[in-house]
């Protein structure tokens, strides 16, 4: 089965881009990234911050049927136009990846169509390649899947 969002890694960069098109208007994929009960739906995650203005910041996590957070991460927002860009870095708790950048571009396409691409700078050629190596791809089709299914 093809992937509809791609993942674009060229080799000895420590950069990737992740390109979906969606069937959906530009304002909706943007409401999915900066709401937190739509984020949540979508991503399968609990937001327990989303401030998005220019310096905020957010933290989402999740747990296991017992309760324990077996996931965590947050970030600042340094930057953020409605319907156009976001701008943030991006941590995990307890992996071994430090903080990364993060541009998020929403692009309207059609009246009906929209092209969401995420441009992530790590801080090694390393890390980036380790983290390629973890089922990346796979869980940002699924989330994504489920944001395009979320307005339907």
């Amino acid at each position: 089965m093809e992937l509809k969002t791609k993942i674009h890694a060229e080799d000895n960069k420590q950069e990737i881009q992740i390109v979906r098109e969606f069937d959906l208007l530009v304002e909706l994929v943007f409401r999915a990234y900066t709401e937190s009960e739509i984020f949540e739906q979508w991503m399968g995650i609990k937001v327990l911050k989303m401030e998005n203005t220019q310096h905020g910041s957010y933290l989402f996590e999740t747990s296991d049927p017992q309760g324990n957070v077996v996931f965590s991460a947050h970030g600042t927002i340094h930057d953020l136009v409605p319907n156009q860009q976001i701008t943030r870095t991006f941590e995990m708790k307890n992996a071994p990846f430090p903080p990364q950048f993060e541009f998020l571009t929403f692009e309207k396409l059609t009246d009906t169509t929209s092209k969401l691409t995420i441009h992530i700078i790590y801080k090694s050629v390393d890390y980036r390649d380790q983290m390629l190596k973890l089922p990346f791809a796979q869980g940002i089709n699924k989330a994504h899947n489920r944001l395009q299914e979320a307005f339907k």
